[in-house]
């Protein structure tokens, strides 16, 4: 069992940035796939960018590519999201979720366990 925590979202104007952080607990850390998704009002979740357990893989959605950075950090058990260069279009509700080895790819459907999510709001 994995517990996930995420941190670090709030308010920010357009152009700023936010670290996200995503901690974990209870299972083994290293072999898990992490994804970061998000979801806005009144639309469907969606992938983000996913850092893959052995950590050589990253995915980026296009829409970020260049903007959103995925590292992780094994001894502290947290993966993080650097978001720079922020866009209205960007505010959701951030998710981070674990896929037991996994490639960190963007089926949601693949990844078992999930956090409760943070909210970032961009200002235009």
């Amino acid at each position: 069992q994995v517990q996930l925590v995420e941190s670090g979202g709030g308010l920010v104007q357009a152009g700023g940035s936010l670290r996200l952080s995503c901690a974990a607990s209870g299972g083994t850390f290293s072999r898990y796939a992490i994804g970061w998704f998000r979801q806005a009002p009144g639309k469907e979740r969606e992938f983000v960018a996913g850092l893959g357990w052995i950590g050589s893989s990253t995915y980026y959605e296009d829409s970020v590519k260049g903007r959103f950075t995925m590292s992780r950090d094994l001894a502290k058990k947290t993966v993080y999201l650097q978001l720079n260069s922020l866009k209205p279009e960007d505010t959701a509700v951030y998710y981070c979720a674990a896929h037991y080895l996994g490639r960190g790819a963007n089926q949601q459907s693949d990844y078992e366990y999930w956090g409760q999510g943070t909210q970032v709001t961009v200002s235009s």
